[in-house]
C-alpha cells in the first residue's frame, strides 16, 4: 500500500512536470507571451520546486512522509482548479510558482517514502516507481492532443482532480511515522551539509533538471518552430519523450541489481549528451520521434538512480540530504528556463539556439559522474 501511494504522488508529479510545456502554446497564444515571459513562468515554477524541497526535508524527518504529501497535493491541486481563471501573466506566475511548491513537495516526499521502504535495493525500486512519472508525463500531452483538443483548461481540471484522488489515498494509508533515529536533528545537519559528495551529487542533478525539464517545457515550441502541427509536436512529447522515460526506467531496474549506480549514470550521461544534440538538427517529424524517444530512454534512470546514491550514501536524515540534492536539481530548472528564454528573446526561430544549452550540460555531467564515482570509491 505504501508503494501504492508513492506511485500515485509520483504519477500525478510526472503529470504536472509535463503539464507547462503542454499548456504553454495555449497560454502564449492567448496572452500573447513571448519567449522571455515564457521563460519567467518556466523560472516562477522552478523557484517554488527549489523552495519546497529545501524546506521540506525537515518536515519529512519529524512529521514522516504522509504530511508532505498531503500537503503538497492540496497545493497542486489549488493552482490546477485556479489556472483556467487566471487573467494574465502575473497571475499565471503566481500558480505556477505554486504548483512548483507542491510538486517539490511531492516528488521528495514520495522518493524518501520508497528510498526507506526498500533500502536493499533502493535503485531499483526507485526506478520501478519512477517510471509512473514517465506514464504521468506521457499522459498529459497525449491526452491535451488526442482527447481535449489541445483545451488547456478541460486538462488543469482533469489532472486537478486526479490530484485530489490521490490525496484521499494518501490520508487514508498508514505510513510509517518517523524514527528517533530519522528524524531531523540540527546538530547532525553539519555533518550531511558539510560533505562534498552531497554538493557533488546536488550540482549532477542540477545538470540533469537542466536537460530533462528543458525538453519537457520547449520542445513542443521549439518543433512547432520547425514547422511541426502543435498536435503532432505534443505527441512527440507524449509518445517520444515520456513514453522513452517509462521503458526505460523498467528496463533499467533489472540491470540497477547487479551493475553499480554510478556506471548506469554514466552511461546515461553519455546518451543523452549525443541524442539531445541530434534532436535538436532535425525538422523532420519522424526522425524528431525517434531521437526524442531515444533521449528519453537516456534520461531514464538518472533522476531516480542518483537519489538512490544519496540515500546509500546518507542512511541517516535521508529526508534533508535527498530534499537537499533535489532542490540543487530544481536550481537547474531556474537557471536553465531563464538562459533558454533570455538567449530566444522574442524570436522563437532562436530558441532551437539556446536549446543547444541541454547538451551542453549533459557533456558537464560525465565529468561530474566521473569525480562522484572517484568519490565513492
Amino acid at each position: 500500500m505504501l508503494i501504492f501511494a508513492a506511485i500515485l504522488a509520483i504519477f500525478v508529479y510526472g503529470m504536472i512536470a509535463a503539464m507547462l510545456g503542454t499548456i504553454l502554446p495555449d497560454l502564449s497564444d492567448r496572452f500573447r507571451l513571448t519567449p522571455t515571459q515564457n521563460g519567467t513562468i518556466a523560472f516562477s515554477q522552478a523557484l517554488g520546486l527549489m523552495i519546497a524541497s529545501l524546506g521540506v526535508g525537515p518536515l519529512l524527518d519529524t512529521e514522516g512522509d504522509k504530511a508532505g504529501l498531503i500537503l503538497g497535493l492540496a497545493f497542486i491541486a489549488i493552482a490546477l482548479f485556479w489556472l483556467p481563471r487566471s487573467k494574465g501573466f502575473r497571475s499565471i506566475v503566481f500558480l505556477l510558482f505554486l504548483l512548483g511548491v507542491g510538486g517539490g513537495i511531492v516528488v521528495t516526499g514520495a522518493n524518501a517514502l520508497v528510498s526507506g521502504v526498500s533500502e536493499a535495493h533502493r535503485a531499483t525500486a526507485l526506478n520501478l516507481v519512477n517510471l509512473f512519472f514517465g506514464l504521468g508525463g506521457l499522459a498529459t500531452p497525449f491526452i491535451s492532443a488526442n482527447l481535449f483538443k489541445r483545451n488547456s483548461v478541460r486538462l488543469c481540471y482533469t489532472v486537478a482532480s486526479l490530484t485530489v484522488a490521490s490525496l484521499v489515498i494518501q490520508a487514508i494509508t498508514r505510513m510509517p511515522a518517523p524514527s528517533g533515529a530519522a528524524g531531523f536533528v540540527v546538530a547532525d545537519a553539519g555533518s550531511v551539509l558539510g560533505r562534498p559528495l552531497l554538493f557533488m551529487l546536488g550540482f549532477f542533478l542540477f545538470l540533469y533538471v537542466s536537460c530533462e525539464v528543458g525538453v519537457w517545457n520547449w520542445l513542443p515550441r521549439h518543433l512547432i518552430a520547425q514547422g511541426i502541427p502543435e498536435s503532432r509536436a505534443l505527441n512527440i512529447l507524449s509518445l517520444g519523450f515520456a513514453l522513452g522515460m517509462l521503458i526505460g526506467r523498467v528496463a533499467v531496474s533489472p540491470i540497477l541489481i547487479n551493475v553499480a549506480a554510478v556506471k548506469v549514470t554514466l552511461a546515461a550521461s553519455i546518451a543523452m549528451a549525443v541524442t539531445t544534440f541530434l534532436m535538436l538538427r532535425t525538422s523532420k517529424p519522424t526522425v524528431a520521434f525517434v531521437l526524442v524517444f531515444i533521449a528519453g530512454l537516456s534520461m531514464a534512470p538518472v533522476f531516480p538512480t542518483t537519489l538512490a546514491i544519496v540515500g546509500n550514501v546518507f542512511p541517516r536524515m535521508s529526508g534533508t540530504a535527498i530534499g537537499f540534492v533535489i532542490t540543487c536539481g530544481w536550481a537547474g530548472l531556474a537557471v536553465s528556463s531563464r538562459l533558454i528564454g533570455a538567449i530566444a528573446g522574442g524570436d522563437p526561430l532562436r530558441l532551437k539556439k539556446a536549446l543547444l544549452l541541454i547538451p551542453a550540460s549533459a557533456v558537464l555531467m560525465v565529468g561530474v559522474n566521473l569525480a562522484i564515482w572517484s568519490a565513492l570509491r
